[in-house]
């Protein structure tokens, strides 16, 4: 992995392609990322960059940032940033702290990975939360969208671990692979990339190098 960026989700539209395509892009505001830290092997035991994204005002920082993260982003001499993500880059020691990375990292055609966190559904049930089939739907049937067999009778007496039920549905750690940017904007610090990406408009994003491109 050689380019990472923090960003945040803004929304969905459409663009034409070169070829006349028209294409559903995901719009990103990726970066502008400060590096805050630099971890080495000889005092970590590991190469790593922290990045920081969204810097804070003065009045947010005093009621947002405590005085060990005071402490670390004044160590950096950067301003406090509310998120701070961490990324192993193969090329790690050519960062240095205080170093800003932008969307133009990356190019048109990259092909990236992007994390982020899902949707929240709350508590749904078993038909919705895992497409299970429903029941027969006629009148008499009283019994449309249950869970089913639990298989808990006299043998094994007992529910499995891991059987597919009911629950909280959604916000999870999901990771898209192989997605294509079709447009860099570093002026405005954005990206466009093919396709949707995992969680809300304003939600946290994690992009980086595709791993099987």
């Amino acid at each position: 992995m050689k380019k990472a960026i923090i960003g945040k989700k803004l929304g969905m539209t459409q663009v034409f392609l070169p070829d006349g395509r028209l294409v559903p892009v995901t719009v990103i505001q990726a970066g502008p990322c400060t590096v805050v830290q630099k971890k080495t092997t000889e005092k970590d035991g590991y190469e790593a960059v922290q990045f920081g994204f969204e810097e804070l005002s003065e009045n947010r920082a005093a009621k947002l940032i405590n005085k060990p993260e005071a402490g670390h982003f004044a160590k950096a001499n950067v301003k406090p940033m509310r998120v701070l993500r961490e990324f192993r880059l193969e090329d790690s020691a050519s960062y240095e702290v205080g170093q800003v990375v932008k969307a133009d990292v990356f190019t048109a055609e990259d092909k990236v990975d992007i994390t982020g966190t899902s949707k929240g559904h709350g508590f749904t049930g078993a038909i919705y939360r895992w497409n299970h089939h429903t029941g027969p739907m006629a009148h008499g049937s009283k019994y449309h969208r249950g869970v089913g067999s639990l298989s808990a009778n006299s043998d094994p007496s007992r529910v499995f671990k891991g059987k597919k039920m009911s629950g909280h549905y959604g916000v999870e750690r999901v990771t898209i692979q192989n997605l294509t940017i079709v447009q860099v904007d570093a002026e405005r610090s954005l990206l466009l990339v093919r396709g949707a990406v995992p969680g809300p408009k304003k939600g946290l994003l994690l992009i980086r190098n595709s791993c099987k491109a």
